[in-house]
């Protein structure tokens, strides 16, 4: 059955304050309650375009999730770090990567991906110039045996120090950790340093790479967490917050999809990754016209999908690989892209609503979205 707008505006404020029921099933009930509490206070979104719910549902999708909620989980993910240092016999440090870093979540509760960093080995690109000068010293253990070790030490210090709560082991990238005390779920990711070439010029953070282990395979993972970060938050801030919209917007219609499956395909961080490519000039404009967002998203992701050649050619922003690489995510596309026409054309008829006889033209639509400016809440 299709969703109308109103469960969908219900489903948005879930997600945002965290009383869904996927993420109330990993809490305890002190932090359940607590949040059914501050639900009760309406979003300032909830109080824009009181008469055109597609309007409010689009405004909201956008906004950032609140800064409290993003605190707590930052530091939730500081708690259980403290933990694990305390616990390994391993040096660690620790950094945390994917969405919650990026501000580009989209629920109150949304799971932190701590990455627990084993500082006695790093491994180093040959062809870099750190490398070349000879100021690395190498070492008998491999990457393999490393992660593997902090893997087992993690799974069984996290296990002794967190009784009450779920340790979820049986990932192959993460130790899975909600419910007991933990206001947040938590993400553990055992990994240890790559010094890129880059890194090896630059000495930015940005540039220097991680390893994981994927204990089911296992197999050694190259990542560039931070460098993704870095080129998403920098593209951002030069469409004046544009991108982040558009990249919550699309997650939001992704999670209220009538075919949730089929949209599931198409991941989260590939979705921010394709988004970086939309037309910077477009997402610029909704710095005041805040639908030109959604303008640009429909546009975008409908491009995408009709030509399906050129957008395999898109590369994640650190450049590791193509975004579109398999069958299942433009399976996902799909979905997520016709939602979003329907979200625009919905909007626009909202705009439009006395000014325009029937069915609006695409011309009309895009004329809408493009041009209205809507109060902020009073």
């Amino acid at each position: 059955m299709a969703r109308d707008i109103n469960e969908k505006l219900e489903n948005l404020q879930r997600r945002r304050q965290g009383t869904d029921s996927v993420t109330a099933a990993r809490l305890n009930d002190a932090v359940r309650l607590e949040l059914m509490a501050k639900s009760l206070i309406a979003e300032s979104w909830q109080r824009r375009a009181a008469a055109k719910p597609y309007t409010r549902y689009a405004l909201g999708a956008m906004q950032a999730v609140s800064e409290q909620y993003t605190r707590v989980s930052i530091e939730t993910a500081e708690r259980v770090a403290n933990q694990l240092a305390s616990k390994l016999t391993q040096a660690v440090e620790f950094e945390i990567q994917g969405s919650v870093p990026l501000d580009i979540h989209i629920r109150g509760v949304s799971d932190v991906d701590l990455l627990t960093l084993n500082s006695s080995i790093v491994t180093f690109s040959t062809a870099g110039a750190w490398s070349q000068a000879g100021l690395y010293t190498t070492t008998s253990s491999g990457s393999l045996d490393v992660l593997s070790s902090l893997r087992r030490d993690a799974e069984k210090a996290l296990t002794d120090a967190y009784p009450a709560a779920k340790v979820d082991c049986t990932g192959g990238k993460c130790i899975a950790i909600s419910g007991g005390s933990l206001a947040r779920p938590i993400d553990v990711v055992p990994a240890h340093w790559w010094d890129t070439v880059e890194y090896q010029t630059s000495a930015q953070k940005r540039d220097r790479g991680v390893k994981i282990l994927n204990k089911n395979v296992p197999v050694i993972l190259e990542n560039l967490p931070f460098l993704h970060i870095d080129r998403v938050h920098n593209r951002d801030a030069s469409v004046f917050g544009g991108l982040k919209k558009a990249i919550r917007l699309t997650k939001n219609v992704k999670n209220d999809a009538e075919s949730s499956a089929n949209a599931d395909k198409l991941p989260s961080f590939d979705i921010a990754a394709l988004l970086y490519h939309a037309d910077q000039n477009a997402l610029r404009a909704g710095h005041t016209h805040e639908l030109a967002i959604l303008l640009e998203t429909q546009r975008f992701l409908d491009w995408c999908y009709q030509n399906k050649a050129a957008a395999r050619m898109l590369k994640t922003p650190d450049g590791s690989r193509y975004i579109l690489d398999t069958e299942d995510k433009s399976v996902g596309l799909l979905v997520i892209s016709s939602e979003m026409d329907k979200l625009a054309i919905e909007v626009a008829k909202e705009q439009l609503e006395g000014h325009v006889v029937g069915e609006p033209n695409r011309a009309q639509i895009d004329a809408a979205l493009r041009n209205s400016l809507i109060p902020a809440a009073a």
